[in-house]
């Protein structure tokens, strides 16, 4: 894997609090990378250590080829970090914020203004850009925070819950942006709760407490934590079928779940005819049968629980 993050073991405490434990993670360059977990998980805390904002308690990093402790401002030269609230200057214009970004990032003034007017063109604001940054909507301020990450030219992008709070076709336009970057070599890291949002990634890990308890795409994650297809049974009598069912070699689990009984089988096609068989053969009137997709909500749930276990 030709990494563009790798972290071992990287650790932060903050006095008694264990924020961020032992996590050792390898991004690939040109990635979508998700971080999926709750407030509280420790997403902000390892994003924070990785742009170089904070300082390990142990283990260690690089990003972008530069080591996280020691190089802490190369690092912040090659990557680029949009933020869930909008924190830039409202009292000035769209062009005016991205001239600014530029400079402070060494770009002269005639390349400031050559790149501020591409990126503008990337979020579609080349008609806005005498117009006032805090007379803008929700969704113009997060195109103006995207456009603001991207004007030095970053080689990595931050993003932190970049749709947040915006509604679905503008969430969509958003993406459309994402993946346009990526196609120009700009590695993505996703800070994220959204399910939605997480699907959209290339791969996923998932934060619990500080520890990292999964990597995987999300087809991966759904079939780690449903070990196979869900089948889910109405039937006429479900105490009898539970029993019949669980000392059935080929079924994986079978939990009851609001009148009907999830089974968790290794492949569905073949699986189905037998539950239906072994049902019927011992008098179990099997009324509906219906394979359910496994959901990265499900993957969540499953997860959350084997770590607070």
């Amino acid at each position: 894997m030709d990494e563009i993050i790798l972290t071992k073991e990287l650790t932060k405490r903050f006095r008694d609090v264990l924020a961020v434990n032992c996590v050792s993670l390898q991004v690939a360059k040109g990635e979508i990378f998700g971080l999926l977990g709750p407030n509280g998980a420790g997403k902000t805390t390892f994003v924070r250590m990785l742009c170089g904002l904070l300082t390990p308690s142990d283990g260690t990093a690089t990003v972008v080829g530069y080591d996280v402790s020691s190089q802490p401002e190369q690092i912040k030269k090659n990557i680029g970090y949009m933020s869930q609230r909008f924190c830039l200057y409202e009292d000035l214009t769209v062009f005016e914020n991205l001239d600014f970004f530029a400079r402070i990032y060494g770009q002269d003034k005639y390349e400031a203004r050559r790149r501020a007017g591409e990126v503008l063109e990337i979020v579609q604001m080349g008609e806005m850009r005498d117009r006032i940054a805090g007379t803008l909507s929700g969704g113009l301020k997060q195109r103006l925070s995207l456009a603001c990450a991207l004007v030095h030219g970053p080689r990595l992008l931050f993003l932190d819950e970049p749709t947040a709070g915006i509604d679905p076709p503008l969430r969509r336009v958003f993406w459309d942006y994402f993946r346009e970057l990526n196609r120009q070599d700009i590695t993505i890291l996703l800070n994220t709760h959204d399910m939605d949002e997480a699907a959209q990634c290339d791969r996923l890990a998932m934060l619990h407490r500080g520890n990292l308890v999964a990597v995987g795409t999300p087809k991966e994650l759904k079939r780690k934590i449903a070990r196979g297809d869900w089948v889910d049974v109405l039937c006429s009598n479900p105490s009898t079928a539970h029993h019949i069912l669980a000392g059935e070699e080929y079924v994986l689990s079978v939990e009851k779940q609001d009148g009907w009984l999830r089974v968790a089988v290794e492949e569905a096609e073949s699986a189905i005819p037998r539950i239906i068989a072994a049902l019927s053969k011992s008098r179990v009137t099997v009324d509906h049968v219906r394979v359910s997709e496994v959901t990265l909500e499900d993957v969540f749930i499953g997860l959350d629980k084997a770590g607070g276990s």
